[in-house]
């Protein structure tokens, strides 16, 4: 992902971090939908957790690499537990506030341009694999997540099936996507904070059936842990040394 689409919501954390608790970043969709984001929620206390945030705590194990950690909402708490966690994120700003938090061991980095050795766990909860924005982008994450963890290593990340909605407006969005060739998920949008937008980019959200296809494909084990009514998901893929 462009670091720079990623300006205004780095802008954003640190606004917050600096007082602003109103603080909002808006996200605006290709097609002209917008929505605003409360950047509280990236600093919620653990009792404020999603059922899939505390549902991802249990299946945690060994030495945990949270990618796109932002304020490291999730990795405060697994480092409090005592599990060794390396956190990335591609914003500066976000690799700051999380030094500034107390956590450890983080660098200022995209997920495929880093090579910092084998984990037990990748993390990335809060649809933080929308990062690789396109299904293609997707098969490029799990030949390069198979290279960072060792064997019987796993992936915990979740993401929304786009598919459970009757809004018109993403109906027309979904259509739109097929008629352009692109799978329904594969979202074009853009972040804002005070006047400050970034450049469009692209986020997936992968339904579960597509995430199995594309990772059982590449040899990984697949499992869904956790499903919510809205389309929300938790998964688990494990990975073999055959790949």
């Amino acid at each position: 992902m462009n670091s720079k689409a990623m300006e205004p919501f780095g802008k954003a954390l640190l606004a917050y971090f600096e007082g602003d608790t109103t603080a909002e970043l808006m996200i605006r969709r290709e097609d002209g939908q917008e929505s605003t984001l409360p950047v509280s929620l990236f600093f919620r206390d653990p009792s404020k957790f999603t059922p899939i945030d505390k549902a991802v705590m249990d299946y945690c194990r060994g030495h945990i690499l949270d990618v796109g950690a932002g304020t490291g909402v999730h990795s405060l708490v697994l480092q409090g537990k005592g599990l060794h966690v390396t956190d990335i994120d591609i914003n500066p700003h976000a690799v700051n506030i999380m030094k500034q938090r107390g956590l450890r061991d983080v660098y200022c980095t995209d997920v495929f341009d880093f090579h910092g050795g084998r984990f037990d766990t990748i993390f990335m909860v809060g649809h933080g694999i929308g990062m690789v924005e396109t299904l293609a982008g997707l098969k490029r994450f799990l030949a390069h997540a198979h290279r960072l963890l060792f064997d019987g290593g796993q992936v915990l990340l979740d993401s929304l099936d786009v598919r459970i909605t009757d809004n018109p407006n993403d109906l027309a969005y979904h259509e739109a996507n097929r008629q352009a060739g692109r799978y329904i998920g594969e979202i074009r949008m853009q972040f804002e904070f005070r006047e400050k937008k970034g450049p469009y980019c692209g986020w997936l959200h992968v339904d579960a059936d597509t995430l199995k296809d594309h990772a059982e494909s590449a040899g990984w084990r697949y499992e869904v842990v956790h499903r919510e009514e809205s389309g929300d998901y938790l998964a688990m893929l494990t990975r073999y040394e055959t790949v």
